[in-house]
């Protein structure tokens, strides 16, 4: 069953410049402006947004500093090419929602939450607080409470993995939360376990986490991640 719902909501930019930046952004991750493509002028775009020069010039800043973007005299504003953008970043990550998702991407995604996630987890087993576990009970509480379609389960699902994370110790791996986030965004846009086999599934595997963080047991609680991961993978036909 495919859902269109999106129920982790994009962050929605607040002033002109950042609204500019986000449109820009969509369509040069759509390929609308192609890596190596030169964008319009400032008049045409000025126009085109219906914003002053100066708004515009901070929407190019923003897209330089998240790596989009290049300017050089005499040159322009040229994209650069897809490896030098910054895909931790949050705005950078929601972009590529709103321009379209493939497979492509969301193996992507799941490789680098392969890469830091199950190692979370282990050292989750050995460095968690009676909060931390308060924490992540809560979160698979409320996915077990809430409809497989709905904000409050994928809100849930965030939460849970969120918390593992800071569990974890590591600031590093707290810092992944930006990819957690457009992993579970983008698995609900394609397809929520609203089925009952796959909500249930879904539900025992994430509450195993926790169980063998709870017990201390590192490598079982890696293995229970790996397996929520893959298991996302599989119900989008994306897992090899």
């Amino acid at each position: 069953m495919t859902s269109q719902l999106v129920v982790i909501p994009t962050r929605r930019a607040h002033s002109n410049h950042a609204e500019v930046a986000r449109s820009i952004g969509v369509d040069i991750i759509a390929g609308r402006y192609p890596e190596g493509c030169k964008l319009p002028g400032d008049a045409e775009l000025t126009a085109l947004f219906r914003v002053s020069r100066p708004v515009l010039r901070e929407a190019v800043k923003t897209l330089v500093a998240k790596g989009l973007l290049s300017t050089k005299a005499k040159v322009g504003t040229v994209v650069r090419e897809r490896g030098l953008w910054n895909m931790f970043d949050p705005d950078v990550l929601a972009w590529h929602l709103d321009a379209g998702i493939d497979g492509r991407f969301l193996r992507d995604l799941a490789e680098i939450r392969l890469a830091v996630e199950p190692r979370a987890a282990e050292l989750a087993a050995g460095r968690r607080s009676v909060a931390d576990l308060a924490a992540m009970r809560a979160a698979v509480a409320r996915m077990a409470r809430e409809p497989s379609d709905s904000v409050g389960f994928a809100d849930g699902d965030l939460q849970l993995h969120i918390a593992v994370a800071n569990a974890s110790g590591n600031p590093f791996m707290r810092s992944v939360g930006a990819v957690i986030e457009a992993a579970l965004r983008a698995s609900f846009l394609l397809s929520a376990p609203v089925e009952e086999t796959a909500r249930s599934t879904a539900i025992t595997a994430h509450a195993a986490i926790v169980d063998a963080i709870e017990a201390g047991d590192a490598g079982r609680a890696g293995a229970a991640m790996t397996g929520v991961i893959m298991n996302g993978l599989r119900r989008h036909g994306t897992a090899r």
